[in-house]
């Protein structure tokens, strides 16, 4: 079945002055995005605010996800100064609200990467105490260790996403899984952190099977979900199933606080940090 262009959400471009100069601190630190890396469609918003969400633990990732347009491979090497070079910027950017996210580093056996995680938290609260933290981390291969190493920095708000309903979990993400997901909000909600979620739409999913996902995630105590559409960033990535509506969108955000979450963001361009900093300022 053909889809509608008509319905493809439109991205505004606007490369402002406040764009430009995160970018060059960006570029000047030599820090990673997920903006740029994940081809987000609000980085140009997002910059212009001022707002970036950091990518550490390099640009290479050890999966291959269907709907991801980060690089693949076999990561060179952990580089120990990333977590100074991280807090350095947010404070140069005198930021009140950072995103910090990674790829997934399976290669790194004794803990995926979550001592960088930590040192990077820990970091950033020192040079920027007034500045709330928020992560978006990969499942550690659902290593309690590695996530208890992560817990206790104490993020403000812990995220990790499922991404897309369960029946289709496995062609989106074949190297994850979706139990795992699910384990891992639960053991951030029976630490005490304020945990985080959310799911693209547009791969192939049912509105009654958003509503279940729903359910789901916030039966396990998560308090902010995210929804957003599905656009393929490249023509080896998936395929877009259907561009959803706004009305729907609007359904889906009216019944999610019906559910019980704190928060829903809920739109065609919304993505896990769209608007974090609003968010936070809602719930911490």
């Amino acid at each position: 079945m053909e889809i509608p262009r008509t319905a493809k959400p439109k991205i505004q471009l606007r490369m402002t002055s406040r764009y430009k100069q995160v970018d060059k601190l960006i570029s000047r630190n030599k820090l990673n995005t997920v903006c740029e890396e994940a081809r987000c469609p609000n980085i140009y918003e997002c910059w212009d605010r001022g707002t970036a969400t950091i990518m550490i633990l390099g640009d290479i990732c050890t999966r291959a996800c269907g709907f991801c347009s980060v690089k693949t491979g076999k990561p060179s090497f952990i580089d120990q100064n990333e977590p100074q070079r991280v807090a350095q910027a947010v404070k140069t950017m005198r930021l009140k609200h950072v995103v910090l996210t990674s790829v997934d580093r399976d290669d790194i056996k004794d803990d995926y990467g979550a001592t960088i995680w930590a040192k990077t938290i820990q970091a950033t609260r020192e040079l920027s105490p007034e500045c709330t933290i928020e992560v978006l981390t990969p499942d550690f291969k659902g290593n309690l260790k590695s996530l208890q190493t992560v817990f206790e920095a104490k993020p403000d708000i812990f995220s990790h996403n499922v991404e897309c309903v369960e029946r289709i979990s496995k062609k989106v993400r074949a190297q994850a899984n979706w139990n795992r997901s699910l384990a891992v909000l639960k053991e951030s909600v029976d630490y005490g952190l304020l945990t985080k979620s959310g799911i693209m739409v547009g791969l192939g999913e049912t509105d009654d099977e958003v509503l279940e996902t729903m359910e789901q995630v916030v039966g396990l105590g998560v308090k902010i979900f995210t929804i957003g559409q599905y656009l393929q960033p490249s023509k080896d990535n998936l395929k877009v199933a259907r561009y959803v509506d706004k009305e729907i969108f609007g359904m889906y955000k009216a019944e999610g606080l019906k559910m019980g979450f704190d928060v829903v963001e809920s739109g065609a361009l919304v993505r896990s940090s769209y608007h974090a900093d609003e968010q936070a300022k809602l719930v911490l």
